[in-house]
């Protein structure tokens, strides 16, 4: 990724609104319809156009196709299947937790609304009936399947930009969260399974950074499987052994690629939730800077996470390294002020070098919060930067 050399560069976590004549697209995706790719190809020139309008410098599709089902992933994926769920049995581990417990009134209610961000007009999502499970080898389709089409529509966006698109990134999931929707049924450990899935993975990074995108492993899961496993491990094995041989599934995938062209993203899990149970960023930001990646970007601006930037005054950052901190929140309809933004960067420039930050969000915006209102954070940390830019360069 290019640095911070003269100024602060700016950048997002990936999901973006949906844009206009297109509002309805995830709640299609999520059951299954098959869309017109010139509907796509239209709401990503509309959503590269307005990334550039605002002034990010490393602009990404938005997530316009993601979509944790299994009319997503059967796309790319072969070895799943779905079934329906047992009695007793949830279709993601997300609704299995200890701060679900912890706060049994709280999500009743929000899973009663069929949402978990709250968004005006947000159409609740049909009720999980289905798991999706491994019941043989875990492979790639190739990316001719699926992943063809969304690379050569975010290209054709970006070449209808008319106007020079400085940099751009593609997300793309890592092994360790797939298998919070994609149950194991076939393989014998979970190490066989993680594996596999970075097996299959690895593909599609490749496809991503041969066409000419920065790569982002979107890897929630190395943090929030920490409260969705009961009993609770002791924080030493989870860390130890849960958690770094995911860490060590993506090194797999990625094994080749140059670092440079690889970006990592780590978060607590984007629900409008308590995150009391969140398991504290100092025990994993050693394992996190492990993976062979250019830049990390992490939560830093939401209130359960925010004062885990002074972790960085004394964790070293390593040489070529870059952090990408969310100066921006996903959870709260509060567009952050500008100088506030300035701030938040500023700390991070003061622990590790102001070449080596970038600003972000701290997760994707699209569907967390009203359009209106994650268009306008973006403007705030467009503008926090150059407010930041203006002090660290006098």
């Amino acid at each position: 990724m290019k640095r911070s050399t003269d100024r602060i560069r700016t950048t997002h976590a990936g999901r973006l609104p949906n844009s206009p004549g297109c509002e309805d697209l995830p709640f299609r995706l999520f059951r299954g319809e098959t869309i017109d790719p010139a509907a796509i190809e239209a709401g990503l020139v509309h959503v590269v156009q307005r990334q550039l309008d605002i002034g990010i410098d490393c602009i990404g599709d938005g997530e316009f196709w993601k979509s944790r089902n299994f009319a997503y992933y059967g796309r790319h994926l072969t070895g799943i299947e779905t079934r329906p769920l047992k009695p007793g049995e949830t279709a993601s581990t997300r609704s299995f937790t200890r701060e679900r417990d912890a706060f049994a009134g709280f999500y009743k209610d929000l899973d009663g609304t069929g949402t978990i961000f709250h968004v005006p007009g947000e159409k609740p999502m049909p009720p999980e009936r289905v798991r999706m499970i491994a019941t043989g080898p875990v492979k790639s389709k190739g990316t001719a399947a699926a992943l063809a089409l969304e690379i050569e529509t975010f290209k054709a966006a970006v070449a209808k930009a008319g106007r020079p698109v400085d940099e751009t990134f593609f997300c793309v999931i890592a092994p360790g969260w797939l298998d919070h929707f994609i149950y194991n049924e076939y393989y014998k450990t979970d190490e066989e399974y993680i594996f596999a899935l970075a097996e299959a993975l690895r593909e599609e990074y490749l496809a991503i950074v041969d066409a000419g995108f920065v790569l982002q492993i979107d890897d929630p899961g190395v943090v929030d499987w920490w409260d969705m496993l009961k009993p609770a491990l002791s924080v030493e094995d989870y860390v130890n052994k849960f958690a770094r041989m995911r860490i060590e599934a993506v090194n797999h995938a990625i094994k080749g690629i140059p670092a440079d062209r690889v970006r990592y993203h780590l978060c607590w899990g984007s629900w409008h939730g308590p995150h009391t149970h969140d398991l504290p960023f100092e025990h994993v930001i050693d394992l996190m800077l492990q993976v062979n990646a250019q830049a990390y970007s992490f939560e830093a601006a939401n209130v359960r996470h925010e004062h885990e930037w002074a972790l960085w005054k004394n964790v070293k950052l390593p040489d070529g390294k870059i952090i990408l901190p969310g100066v921006v929140s996903h959870s709260t309809n509060l567009v952050e002020h500008p100088e506030l933004v300035a701030s938040r960067i500023r700390r991070f420039a003061d622990c590790v070098g102001r070449e080596n930050v970038l600003a972000g969000t701290d997760c994707g915006l699209g569907g967390r919060v009203h359009p209106e209102i994650a268009w306008a954070k973006l403007e705030a940390l467009v503008d926090g930067a150059a407010i930041a830019s203006r002090a660290l360069w006098r």
